[in-house]
């Protein structure tokens, strides 16, 4: 598997960034190698934006991000669920992932962890589970979020791709507070799972489904 190279790569994010933050460092070796990434994203989070802040703000950023690590525009779906609520909303969303499915026909999806504690990461993971039988699906970590992670595989990173997720990510101005978006946490990161594989820098991921 160290030479396994998906052609076409969906990625589930639940919100805005999520995509970035779990497998951004992925996504962007991926591009380089030929890859076709697709993108879904379930929420732009306009409820979670401080106070006066346009409301597309982090829809804006996303295009943007996305836009760094090389997805096209025309491979990124945004829908507009309210944060947190997309519990409340669990067949229309698997419906979307159903659709988009169909279009892309992925051979790798990423996605949250099953146990992830945010209720919106655990929807579009069982979801995204359910829709995606016949698949191999990964899902990326979120620290902050799991309580645990079985890292059972793992993607080696070069210096350009640990950049180049950092340079995404540093285009989510409005979250420019959160901890978990500064490149010295996200090199860290990257440098420890690189660590437990013995290679400079990685991404882990829990292996949902695998088929070879």
């Amino acid at each position: 598997m160290s030479n396994f190279q998906p052609r076409r790569v969906m990625v589930l994010a639940p919100h805005t960034d999520d995509g970035e933050l779990g497998c951004g460092g992925s996504i962007a070796r991926f591009i380089e190698a030929g890859a076709e990434v697709f993108y879904t994203a379930f929420s732009v989070c306009e409820q979670s934006l401080p106070e006066g802040m346009p409301k597309d703000t982090l829809e804006v950023e996303l295009l943007e991000a996305t836009g760094t690590l090389g997805i096209p525009r025309d491979n990124l779906v945004i829908h507009q669920y309210e944060v947190r609520k997309l519990s409340e909303h669990r067949q229309s969303v698997l419906q979307d992932i159903i659709q988009v499915r169909n279009q892309v026909k992925p051979d790798l999806v990423f996605l949250p962890c099953l146990d992830d504690l945010h209720q919106d990461h655990r929807t579009v993971a069982l979801e995204g589970l359910r829709a995606y039988k016949g698949t191999t699906v990964l899902s990326y970590e979120m620290p902050w979020n799991n309580i645990s992670i079985t890292t059972s595989a793992f993607i080696a990173l070069e210096n350009r791709h640990v950049a180049k997720k950092a340079e995404a990510l540093a285009c989510y101005r409005s979250q420019a507070g959160r901890p978990y978006t500064n490149e010295e946490f996200v090199r860290s990161l990257a440098t420890t799972r690189g660590v437990q594989v013995g290679v400079r820098y990685a991404e882990a991921f829990e292996a949902v489904r695998l088929i070879v």
